[in-house]
């Protein structure tokens, strides 16, 4: 069927499945639309979906990961993947936003058809897990629930009052059997985001849990409660893989099909319906980054509780996340404040305030303003391209092929583009030409001409593009 078909081979029980289509708008403007939170750096080293991905990879029993998103992320997750040295099980991609339950569903179908007897792992690809040796305990916890049929959600157990999440209501207490001693609790409710007051009852009664949206079942049990509770659903998953289009490791589920499944989240359409569900309690100190406050209360703190990152001075400046992208930012006499600075944009709020930049999103979004949709930089299969100046007079463009890669430029009629190389090399074939592309040299490339750019090593290949602007078209 497909190559999902083909886990049945490999030695393992567990797939990860990683829900990577959010859009992050709380983390405005690093975060955006065509460039959302699990695909930023924000803490270490990698992004959080690397992070994500990496966390499980050296779990027992847990296999290559199916990575579901929309198709616009395609071509950055696959980079990504490929700088961990991850090969998907699957890359999955939705025509469309369904929410969490389709998502599943398509994921659940894709792992039965490999083995029957396959598990999936949800997770979102943006959340932070800093105690991997705890998260992994709590795995090998709940795959035994699992494999006895249960449906289970991971609870966090809260550390104070929040109002960003949603809650779990512990029912009784149940354990797994064969002999292990792991203890899991029935779900007596789920329970919508609070205000602070009951948030504070609920901590303060020991009875409720964080939703993490986080789950662990065998894919052919969720199927199966699917099929009773959410028919309509499960079946325009069906219909939406087995009508799907393959591309390597990439699966283009079939638009029709998946347009017409109805949009609703995991928990509502099976979890808080279904009579086997449990929760197992999890404390490894999880946050979902879901904002400027989570990541502050994340960040490493300097002697006045700053958080800082990139070109930033401070003076007489305490308790405050400060984040800098293309410039030196400078903060004086600020207190509790948040400020990050993007090539496009500043926010500057209020600590304790980072859950209405929501608003500030939506307000962009509804006057067609390109801040709300994504960066000056622009990601394709071959490379990026990184907008430097966009004006009346000239349009300068940062042009970057990665290694192995080539990319073709055709210029319209009445337009000239011009070429400084910077950085690596490459071959540049113009007709019937073969031009050396290294550091300071230039090609002027005539109207109507096709060229094709090879990228002749391993890193990237770089040059700085001019050119008239007569129209918005692109050239790659």
């Amino acid at each position: 069927m497909n190559k999902a078909a083909k886990t049945a081979e490999r030695d393992f029980m567990i797939i990860p499945v990683i829900l990577a289509g959010g859009s992050g708008t709380r983390l405005w403007p690093l975060s955006r639309r065509l460039y959302p939170k699990q695909l930023l750096n924000l803490t270490r080293n990698h992004s959080l979906l690397q992070e994500t991905i990496l966390r499980v990879a050296g779990a027992n029993g847990v296999g290559s990961p199916i990575v579901v998103c929309n198709g616009s992320y395609m071509h950055i997750i696959a980079g990504q993947l490929s700088e961990i040295g991850i090969r998907p099980n699957a890359l999955v991609l939705e025509p469309t936003g369904r929410n969490t339950a389709p998502a599943v569903g398509v994921a659940a179908y894709m792992a039965l058809a490999g083995d029957p007897e396959a598990m999936i792992l949800v997770l979102p690809a943006d959340h932070m897990i800093p105690d991997v040796e705890q998260f992994h305990q709590c795995l090998e916890a709940a795959a035994c629930f699992a494999q006895t049929g249960s449906l289970v959600t991971f609870g966090i157990v809260p550390q104070f009052p929040e109002t960003g999440y949603g809650y779990i209501r512990k029912g009784e207490k149940t354990t797994c059997g064969g002999g292990r001693a792991d203890e899991a609790f029935k779900i007596r409710a789920f329970v919508e985001k609070p205000d602070l007051e009951r948030a504070s009852r609920y901590v303060e009664s020991g009875e409720y849990c964080w939703n993490s949206g986080m789950f662990l079942f065998r894919a052919a049990d969720i199927l199966r409660e699917m099929d009773v509770l959410c028919p309509d659903i499960s079946g325009a998953c069906r219909a939406a893989v087995d009508r799907a289009k393959t591309d390597e490791d990439a699966y283009f589920l079939d638009p029709e099909s998946f347009g017409a499944c109805p949009s609703d989240s995991i928990d509502y359409a099976v979890m808080e319906k279904t009579a086997s569900g449990v929760m197992v309690p999890f404390e490894a100190g999880w946050s979902d980054v879901g904002s400027w406050d989570a990541l502050y209360d994340l960040g490493m703190k300097d002697e006045s509780g700053n958080v800082v990152r990139g070109d930033v001075l401070v003076q007489d400046t305490k308790g405050s996340l400060i984040f800098s992208e293309s410039r030196m930012v400078a903060a004086v006499g600020m207190s509790d404040a948040i400020i990050v600075e993007t090539g496009d944009a500043v926010l500057v709020a209020a600590r304790g305030q980072s859950q209405a930049v929501k608003k500030i999103v939506d307000r962009l979004s509804d006057e067609g303003r390109k801040e709300a949709e994504g960066h000056f930089t622009t990601w394709y299969g071959w490379g990026s391209v990184r907008m430097i100046s966009d004006n009346a007079r000239a349009v300068v463009r940062q042009v970057s092929v990665l290694g192995g890669h080539s990319a073709a430029a055709f210029t319209p009629a009445g337009r000239v583009l011009h070429w400084v190389f910077v950085e690596g090399e490459g071959t540049l074939r113009r007709g019937e030409d073969t031009l050396k592309a290294v550091p300071d040299s230039s090609v002027s490339i005539d109207a109507s001409s096709t060229v094709i750019l090879e990228n002749n090593l391993e890193g990237p290949l770089v040059f700085m593009e001019t050119y008239l602007p007569d129209t918005e078209e692109d050239h790659f």
